[in-house]
């Protein structure tokens, strides 16, 4: 058996040439549908895996807690940050179209959304890839009694930029990568700028229309999730307190949108093969900015152990933590949606059981 090294799918490879993967090991139905089955973290989970190798999908745990209504494989979530992918996507196909240039500066398109600390440019390519260098909003959004103050509340995406540049520059754009959702909220109102209309346009008309998603749209300020889905909860000292429903503008164009697996697995797959990418679009998502780095244009490159080399992107929200994973030749892609009870915390045990059953 493989010895698969159980790595977060944000902590990932350090190059700019996708490696050819190893063959994967062979589908085991029996481990899959226990690693389903939450632990204690978790209320339910769900997962599909697709490719040549074999597929499966299932589910373990209940929908609503206090009910025996299972969680239904085709459910939809809160996808949190596995957004950012569907916004690098629109990007790129914005630059493919002539709209949008990846090497022109946030000064050149919006000069006067960074104060004048910001001496030095930031391009959309440094935002996407996490290296410009702007700090976060610094709200505790993670924070359970931060979280059911704010749940409701409308956010504008000027202000929390403005909110994390107030500080001026962490460091020189380009030198240094930090992971977060602020360059995701500039490259937002990058797109919103460049094509005169709400960044969800460019996401809906480039990305979902030609890829036939019809289970994923982004909510704006809507609070319910449309549709079957699981609830999320939140556990506290009186009890499971029910964090399904929330305002999602605080997330916006980095971690805002609603999916489900079926829609996720047709989407990855979509960005590492086939025609809807070109070759060079392709090589631009899946390129670091340096040695060291481990992340890309909304995508991440994952090394499992013996030559087996996966890209995706990991995501939570409150009461969801959701992962994509796949490989480049098309034998296998894992998309999972894990319903925790604690928000902020660590990698759910039962994500990461999903993980190993799917790629040991």
């Amino acid at each position: 058996m493989r010895k698969l090294l159980l790595i977060p799918l944000t902590a990932l490879a350090f190059t700019a040439v996708p490696a050819q993967a190893a063959t994967v090991p062979p589908l085991k139905p029996e481990a899959l549908a226990a690693a389903v089955q939450p632990g204690p973290d978790a209320s339910g989970a769900l997962a599909r895996v697709s490719g040549t190798a074999g597929a499966w999908r299932g589910s373990g745990g209940v929908a609503r807690i206090g009910t025996s209504a299972p969680v239904h494989p085709d459910g939809r979530f809160r996808v949190g940050s596995i957004t950012k992918l569907f916004t690098a996507a629109a990007a790129l196909q914005l630059q493919e179209r002539g709209t949008l240039d990846l090497d022109q500066t946030v000064q050149h398109y919006l000069p006067d959304l960074l104060p004048k600390t910001f001496v030095h440019p930031i391009t959309v390519r440094q935002l996407l890839n996490h290296t410009h260098g702007i700090a976060g909003h610094g709200l505790p959004h993670k924070d359970p009694a931060w979280f059911f103050e704010h749940r409701y509340d409308t956010f504008d995406p000027v202000e929390l930029v403005r909110m994390g540049a107030a500080a001026g520059p962490r460091f020189v754009p380009g030198e240094r990568q930090e992971y977060g959702n602020m360059g995701y909220l500039v490259a937002g109102l990058v797109i919103e700028e460049v094509t005169g209309r709400p960044y969800g346009d460019a996401v809906r008309e480039l990305v979902l229309r030609p890829l036939r998603l019809h289970d994923t749209y982004l909510p704006g300020a809507e609070t319910r999730i449309r549709g079957v889905h699981a609830r999320g909860y939140e556990a506290t000292a009186d009890g499971y307190v029910d964090v399904t429903e929330v305002n999602p503008t605080l997330q916006w164009a980095a971690a805002e949108i609603i999916s489900s697996a079926r829609d996720l697995d047709r989407f990855l797959n979509a960005l590492l093969r086939g025609p809807f990418l070109t070759d060079r679009a392709r090589a631009e998502l899946m390129t670091v900015p340096f040695e060291g780095a481990s992340h890309a244009l909304g995508i991440s490159r994952l090394d499992l152990g013996g030559g087996l080399v996966v890209w995706g992107k990991s995501g939570d929200r409150p009461g969801y933590n959701n992962g994509v994973a796949g490989t480049l030749d098309g034998s296998r892609t894992l998309v999972y949606s894990v319903n925790t009870l604690r928000m902020g915390g660590d990698r759910s045990p039962t994500a990461m059981r999903i993980i190993a059953a799917a790629f040991s």
